[in-house]
């Protein structure tokens, strides 16, 4: 099996796993706020939905993570190609070219699944910080703790 046909085929690989995608929209459940119909959640949910999109730049969760794993793939490729020229001449800048987009995709892949879950984050802080502006029920973190009435202190 030669090298291009082993490089492409774990580029393709990479690839075809880097298409996982995240719906667009967001990721939490809010519920209608006390008092409020169902009307009324669905039109603030699109209000919000329409704000959190515009709060993470006017991109999608997806969109963010196709360039950026397309950027890394491209730069790998280039960089191995300049490298591999330097190194070996013309037939060292087609193995460095191989190898750069081998070694961008991987990076690419990397790059993307941070692209993707930070977008994610942000549109969701975003429509939640909305929802809850207009009175719906939101997602809180919350850890217990007890009480300081509920500690038993005796002296000795």
């Amino acid at each position: 099996m030669s090298r291009f046909s082993i490089i492409f085929s774990a580029t393709a690989i990479l690839a075809v796993s880097g298409c996982v995608s995240l719906p667009t929209g967001p990721s939490v459940m809010v519920l209608p706020g006390s008092g409020l119909s169902f009307d009324q959640f669905r039109n603030d949910d699109a209000v919000c939905r329409q704000y959190a999109y515009a709060q993470i730049g006017g991109t999608t969760a997806n969109e963010a993570g196709v360039s950026s794993g397309v950027t890394s793939a491209a730069v790998g490729t280039a960089l191995g190609a300049a490298a591999g020229a330097a190194i070996g001449g013309g037939r060292g800048a087609a193995i460095g070219a191989g190898t750069g987009l081998l070694g961008g995709s991987i990076v690419g892949t990397g790059a993307a699944d941070s692209s993707i879950y930070g977008t994610q984050e942000r549109y969701n802080v975003a429509y939640i910080q909305c929802m809850y502006a207009k009175g719906h029920r939101v997602p809180v973190s919350g850890q217990f703790s007890r009480r300081l009435s509920d500690l038993k202190i005796t002296a000795t």
